[in-house]
């Protein structure tokens, strides 16, 4: 009886490890439609908001995610942090 529980525990967090890993991987997943109200608020606290608009909606357009908040956090979207200029500066705001 214990054995049986101890390989339904374990089955059960492996399951539910993978629906987490699955939700969290979804989180970043834009539409095409998000994009702009997310830049919105991602460009709002910048005095160069035409530049950062543009630059914004075209990393987001390719990466479908935005980073959370107006400056940083870029590592929880790998695409948007990755995307250099030719002068390998970040290329997302």
């Amino acid at each position: 009886m214990a054995r049986s529980s101890t390989a339904l525990l374990l089955v059960l967090s492996f399951v539910l490890m993978i629906a987490f890993a699955d939700v969290a991987q979804g989180y970043n997943k834009l539409r095409p439609q998000d994009c702009k109200p997310r830049c919105t608020y991602r460009c709002s606290a910048t005095s160069h908001k035409k530049p950062c608009m543009f630059f914004c909606q075209k990393c987001c357009a390719k990466c479908l995610c935005v980073p959370a908040g107006v400056y940083g956090n870029k590592q929880s979207c790998s695409c948007y942090n990755n995307w250099k200029t030719q002068e390998g500066k970040p290329k997302c705001p």
